[in-house]
């Protein structure tokens, strides 16, 4: 699903060169759930925002379902984003004046889909995330978590090949974010989806069937659950 080869990724402020990334080569497999961890300043969301399409590398190349993103348009790039990846992020992002049920719907809006699909979809997916009941409440009328069930709800209704989750536990309590948690490992299981997280959660690498460790921007251990 996802491959980084010789990954850099610097940041430069004022005259000085922040290195973010520093030569990260992965390979992460169709259907996986994925943690990549490590403490603030090691470079995880950096590295998933690369892998989301949301950021360039400085250098190196990355080939998402076999598409070699460096080779893409500004247009494709978008188009990659739109079909084939699912956003979930640690405050929601949720728009607080509309319903579950529209927020879900937001992504739909921009693919060919008819009405009564996007409908469908929407109610199967809330239903699916224990939501059937509160289609029409707004943010500010749910729990923290039952707003993160409906961010997931948006990033999974296109049924995307890949959902990236940046700290998706980060605003929740323990009991909560293991909810959410057995929540996406049961998506995963069901639909096949690859997950990859980024995280310093540990609960999240608990959940984790392989755990990549980041440190000053490189990669220092890769573990994939069972193996040791």
């Amino acid at each position: 699903m996802v491959k980084t080869i010789d990954l850099y990724k610097d940041y430069r402020v004022g005259n000085v060169l922040f290195p973010a990334l520093c030569g990260i080569t992965i390979s992460i497999e169709d259907g996986g759930f994925t943690a990549i961890a490590g403490p603030s300043g090691s470079g995880k969301t950096t590295l998933l925002n690369i892998i989301g399409c949301l950021d360039l590398p400085t250098k190196g190349e990355v080939i998402i379902d076999g598409s070699n993103i460096k080779k893409l348009s500004s247009k494709e790039k978008a188009d990659l984003r739109r079909m084939k990846i699912g956003f979930v992020f640690q405050t929601f992002n949720l728009i607080p004046v509309l319903t579950a049920y529209e927020n879900v719907e937001m992504p739909l809006l921009l693919l060919d889909i008819s009405p009564e699909e996007r409908k469908n979809r929407i109610i199967s997916i809330l239903r699916e995330v224990g939501l059937a009941d509160y289609i029409h409440r707004k943010p500010n009328e749910m729990s923290g978590g039952q707003q993160q069930r409906v961010a997931i709800s948006r990033a999974l209704v296109k049924n995307p090949a890949m959902v990236l989750a940046d700290e998706p536990t980060a605003n929740l309590d323990s009991t909560t974010g293991k909810e959410i948690l057995s929540l996406m490992r049961e998506l995963n299981k069901k639909l096949k989806t690859t997950f990859i997280f980024s995280t310093h959660d540990q609960l999240v690498m608990d959940f984790a069937d392989r755990i990549i460790n980041l440190r000053d921007g490189k990669v220092v251990k890769d573990m994939t659950r069972g193996t040791g």
